[in-house]
């Protein structure tokens, strides 16, 4: 790889994820498309290569938010525990299920699309009802964890995309869902990155990742995580709930027009 394809990866991560690390999603999900697109890596070794991204730029965000004291507590629990057995099916889902690009891509959109917009609108028009009194149960945190693993293991997003947008539209705040996902994405993702090197071992096609292109995102996620995990405790709830819901809503409204192209 050249160095300045490399450059531009490093910028490429590092922009991703000061956006989205205040809301608890690693970016890798804003990776699928640039991979696909612009860096032409192949399906489905996109994926692997997107949890290589997670497991480099994950300590950012991480570091930043242990110093802050918010990386403790049972949600944080739930979430790793909940993901880490489900990515691993996923990861053989994706390498024996779906190979191609164009399944892959509509999956996505059916995920991210709805999940945007209920946030924004529950952001927008609240209900009556105070949003803490709805939060859902451990055991409902531990299934919806189990089923996010097995989509992060599909798609290498990690998670965050799609557990924060349902916990925080249920009512907890994103300054308390927001590390529980990014240390969910992290443990998972190296779940995930260690079952795809050994499938690549035994298995035909493009399932390795792309080392050096995975992990010179990850160095600009690293630096752009930092930053975006420091800037959080200063933007209003509000913004953050509006910024995580339009994140997925875009990204989930890119992915339809991509898959019918």
């Amino acid at each position: 790889m050249s160095w300045e394809l490399g450059a531009a990866a490093v910028a490429v991560g590092m922009l991703i994820a000061v956006v989205t690390a205040p809301v608890g999603v690693s970016g890798a999900v804003f990776l699928l498309p640039v991979q696909l697109s612009v860096f032409g890596v192949p399906s489905p070794a996109v994926t692997p290569t997107n949890l290589l991204y997670n497991v480099v730029a994950g300590p950012g965000a991480l570091l930043r938010y242990r110093r802050d004291g918010v990386l403790r507590g049972p949600l944080v629990r739930r979430l790793v525990l909940g993901t880490l057995p489900g990515v691993v099916l996923g990861a053989l889902i994706r390498v024996f299920a779906l190979p191609g690009p164009d399944v892959f891509r509509l999956l996505v959109a059916v995920l991210l699309l709805p999940l945007g917009t209920w946030l924004i609108i529950r952001t927008l028009r609240p209900g009556p009802a105070d949003h803490a009194r709805h939060a859902p149960s451990p055991r409902a945190v531990t299934g919806l964890a189990l089923t996010v693993g097995v989509v992060g293991g599909i798609f290498g997003i990690g998670g965050g995309s799609i557990l924060g947008p349902v916990l925080v539209g249920r009512g907890l705040p994103v300054a308390k869902v927001a590390p529980a996902a990014l240390a969910s994405t992290f443990a998972t993702s190296v779940a995930g990155a260690a079952a795809y090197a050994l499938l690549a071992l035994t298995h035909s096609g493009d399932i390795a990742p792309d080392w050096a292109l995975g992990a010179s995102f990850g160095v600009g996620g690293l630096l752009g995580g930092y930053l975006g995990a420091r800037l959080q405790p200063h933007l209003p709830e509000t913004f953050l709930r509006l910024l995580l819901g339009t994140l997925a809503a875009a990204l989930g409204a890119l992915y339809a027009v991509n898959s019918m192209l």
